[in-house]
C-alpha cells in the first residue's frame, strides 16, 4: 500500500504513532515535533530527535519520502556499540535481520522514535542516553550508566492495520496496490487463500479469483471489511479473530476442503487483483454505474451541452432490444434535454470522454409505469433496464471566465427563455436548472460595462423570481423564500418578490411572515388582486388556526370543567377539623383556582380571535377607502 501521508520527520506520522500507542499520552510532545519543520539531514549531520535525548546522524540516505509509523512491522539491521567503540551486539554477526512491531516494546528500547523518521534503505548511527532504559544492557556487559550508539540499516517495513480498532482483524500489508481505493458498492476480483493456526487450507478462490460486490460480503464477515482498505494490486496477510470469522458455529467441510472449527483464528493472504468502481449517480441507488473502462481528463458534460454515445441497451435478464450508435454512426443528444431516458441522461453527465460503463436503470428513471417500444421491442411496463454506453465525445461551452459582458447578457437571456418554455410546459425542475443556470451567467460583480449594469440587475433579479416560481411549484418553500428574499435585498419594493415569498411563507404555516408581507405588497400596489386574493386567503386559514387553538384549549381543561361543581360543593362544606381535613381543603382550593385561570386563559383567547377577526375587517375598509381617496385624487 502505498503511503504518501507519511513524510520524514512530520508531526503527522508522529500523531498517528501517539494513536497507536496507548502508553505514551503521558509524552510532554509528540515525535518529531522538535524538527517538524528543520530541513533534512545530510550525509554526516547530526541532530536531536524528541525531548529525550536521542541523537541521529545520517549515514546513508534511503529511497523515497515515505517512512514507517508506529504500529508497523519493520526490519532492520543494527549494531551496537559503547562510546569507545566496543562491539557489544549485531545482527549482521548473526546473519538474520530483527524483525519487530514499532511501539510495543519489541526491538531496541527508545530507538522507535528515531527509526520512525528513516527511509527505507536508509543507514542511520542514533546515540542513546543512558536514561534509554536499554533492557539488555546487563547481559550484554554494558554499564548502567554508559551512553550506547547503534547503527541502523531499515531494510523494509510492512504496514500493519488494526481494521476494527479491537485487535478482531489485523492487516500486514505485503505490498501496496495503485491509487485506486475501493468503495462498498464497487465489483471486485480477489484471490485469497484461508488457512487456520496449524497451516490447513480451508477455503481459496480459483487460479483467476473471484468476483464479488463488497456491500453483498463473501466467505465471511471480516472479507468485505478487509476489501474495503484496499488498492488495486495489493497483496496482503490477515489475521481474523472468531467473532469475524465464523465465531461458534464454525464451517462444515465443503467442496473437498476441511472444515473450519469452532472459534477457529484464521489467516488470509488475499490480493486485490482489479475493481469496477460503482457510482450512485441519483443518490437513491435507482441509477448506478459501473465503470468498466475509466475515462481521460476531468471534464464531464454539463447541462446543455451535446454529447456523442453508443450504447447498447438490455433487458435485466440479459436480452438485447436496442444498439445504438455503431456501424460508424454515433447518436448525440444535450444534456437536461429529456431527449432519453432521464438515467441515460444523469449518468452521462458524470462520464468522462472515452468511459466505457454499465448502467443499472431502475423503472423510475427509466419508463416508468408505461409500456414502450424500441425498434421491434416492447418495453413491459416498470422494466429495470440495463445500459453499456461509451461516451465518445461531446461539446464544450466557452467558459464563462472567458466570455465578454454582452456574451455573458446573450448566454444569460437566451437560456433564461428556454426556462420560460419548460415552465409552460410544466417542466418546472428543468426550468429552474435554467433560470440558476442563466443567474450564473451574469452572477460576477464588475465585469459588465455601466450602460450594461441595469440590464444585467433586471435579468439577474427575474431569474430568481422564476426561480421562486418554480420553487412554489415544486413545493421547495424555503428555497422559494431564500430566492425572494435575495430579491429584496436587491429591491426592497418589489411587490412580486413580497407576494411570493407571502406564498411560501403560508405554505410553511408562518402566517406572521406572510401577514407583514402582504401588508408591504399593498402598500406598495394597493390595487394588485394576486396580493388581495392572497390576503383573504390568509385571513380565512388564520380564523381556522384561531378556532383550532380553540378547541385544543377546551380539550386541554375540559377535565376540570367536570370537577368543578364538586370542588366547589366541597368548599362550601363546614370548617374543616384537624390538620388533614385542612390540608385537604388547601388542595382543593388550589385546584380550583387553576381550574378558574384556565377558564379566563380560555376566554381570553376567544375574546382575542374575535378581535384579529374584526380588526382584518377594518383594515379591509380602511384599504377600500385607501382606494376612493386615491380614485378621487386623494382629497
Amino acid at each position: 500500500m502505498a503511503h504518501s501521508s507519511r513524510l520524514t520527520l512530520s508531526a503527522s506520522a508522529a500523531r498517528a504513532a501517539a494513536a497507536v500507542v496507548d502508553d505514551d499520552d503521558d509524552l510532554d510532545e509528540e515525535p518529531g515535533e522538535e524538527i517538524e519543520s528543520a530541513p533534512p539531514l545530510r550525509v554526516g549531520e547530526e541532530r536531536e530527535i524528541g525531548g529525550a535525548g536521542l541523537r541521529k546522524k545520517l549515514l546513508r540516505p534511503g529511497r523515497g519520502w515515505e517512512t514507517p509509523v508506529l504500529g508497523d512491522e519493520v526490519t532492520v539491521h543494527y549494531e551496537g556499540r559503547l562510546l569507545d567503540g566496543r562491539k557489544f551486539e549485531s545482527t549482521r554477526d548473526r546473519g538474520e535481520p530483527l524483525t519487530f512491531e514499532l511501539g510495543r516494546e519489541q526491538g531496541i528500547a527508545g530507538l522507535d522514535q528515531g527509526i520512525i523518521t528513516m527511509k527505507r534503505g536508509e543507514l542511520a548511527l542514533f546515540t542513546l542516553p543512558c536514561s534509554s532504559g536499554y533492557r539488555h544492557a546487563a547481559a550484554q556487559g554494558v554499564p548502567p550508566d554508559a551512553d550506547m550508539q547503534f547503527e541502523v540499516e531499515l531494510l523494509s517495513w510492512l504496514t500493519v492495520m488494526d481494521i476494527c480498532k479491537d485487535g478482531g482483524i489485523v492487516k500486514k500489508v505485503l505490498s501496496g496496490g495503485d491509487d485506486r481505493q475501493t468503495g462498498d458498492l464497487d465489483e471486485v476480483t480477489v484471490k485469497y487463500q484461508v488457512r487456520l493456526l496449524d497451516g490447513t487450507i480451508v477455503a481459496e478462490t480459483p487460479e483467476g479469483g473471484f468476483e464479488f460486490c463488497v456491500n453483498q460480503g463473501h466467505l465471511c464477515p471480516a472479507l468485505p471489511k478487509i476489501v474495503n482498505t484496499m488498492r488495486r494490486g495489493e497483496k496482503a496477510f490477515v489475521t481474523i479473530q472468531p467473532q469475524y470469522a465464523f465465531g461458534e458455529a464454525g464451517r462444515e467441510a465443503i467442496n473437498g476442503l476441511p472444515a473450519i472449527p469452532s472459534n477457529a483464528v484464521l489467516n488470509i493472504e488475499v490480493e486485490l487483483v482489479s475493481l469496477k468502481p460503482v457510482v450512485d449517480v441519483t443518490g437513491d441507488m435507482k441509477v448506478l454505474k459501473k465503470i468498466l473502462r475509466a475515462g481521460e481528463g476531468l471534464r464531464t458534460p454539463n447541462s446543455g451541452e451535446t454529447v456523442c454515445v453508443r450504447y447498447t441497451a438490455m433487458f435485466k435478464g440479459g436480452t438485447t432490444f436496442e444498439k445504438v450508435g455503431f456501424d460508424g454512426e454515433s447518436f448525440q443528444f444535450i444534456i437536461d434535454e429529456e431527449q432519453v431516458i432521464a438515467g441515460l441522461d444523469r449518468a452521462v453527465s458524470t462520464m468522462l470522454k472515452g468511459e466505457l460503463s454499465e448502467l443499472t436503470i431502475e423503472p423510475e428513471y427509466a419508463f416508468g409505469n408505461d409500456e414502450a417500444k424500441r425498434d421491434a421491442t416492447i418495453i413491459p411496463s416498470s422494466s429495470t433496464l440495463i445500459y453499456v454506453v461509451e461516451l465518445l465525445d461531446f461539446t464544450k461551452e466557452k467558459d464563462i471566465r472567458e466570455m465578454t459582458g454582452l456574451e455573458k447578457i446573450q448566454a444569460a437571456e437566451g437560456t433564461k427563455s428556454s426556462g420560460n418554455d419548460l415552465f409552460k410546459n410544466g417542466k418546472f425542475e428543468r426550468a429552474a436548472k435554467k433560470y440558476d443556470k442563466a443567474a450564473r451567467y451574469i452572477d460576477g460583480e464588475g465585469t459588465f460595462e455601466d450602460n450594461e449594469e441595469k440590464l444585467v440587475k433586471s435579468l439577474r433579479i427575474s431569474c430568481w423570481l422564476n426561480s421562486a416560481a418554480c420553487c412554489l411549484k415544486l413545493k421547495d418553500f424555503q428555497g422559494a423564500i431564500r430566492l425572494c428574499s435575495q430579491v429584496l435585498d436587491n429591491e426592497f419594493c418589489n411587490v412580486k418578490a413580497l407576494y411570493r415569498r407571502a406564498q411560501a411563507y403560508i405554505e410553511a404555516a408562518d402566517l406572521d411572515l406572510a401577514k407583514l408581507d402582504i401588508q408591504k405588497a399593498l402598500e406598495l400596489d394597493p390595487k394588485n388582486k394576486e396580493v388581495k386574493s392572497l390576503q383573504m386567503a390568509l385571513k380565512q386559514l388564520q380564523a381556522e388556526k384561531n378556532r383550532r387553538d380553540a378547541k385544543l384549549y377546551a380539550n386541554m381543561f375540559q377535565w376540570t370543567r367536570k370537577d368543578a361543581d364538586v370542588m366547589v360543593k366541597k368548599l362550601k362544606v363546614g370548617k374543616p377539623q384537624g390538620e388533614e381535613r385542612e390540608g385537604s381543603a388547601k388542595v382543593e382550593a388550589s385546584n380550583l383556582e387553576n381550574y378558574m385561570r384556565c377558564e379566563r386563559k380560555l376566554a381570553e383567547k376567544e375574546v382575542k380571535c374575535d378581535r384579529e377577526t374584526q380588526a382584518m375587517e377594518v383594515v379591509d375598509a380602511t384599504c377600500a377607502g385607501d382606494r376612493e381617496m386615491a380614485d378621487s385624487g386623494g382629497r
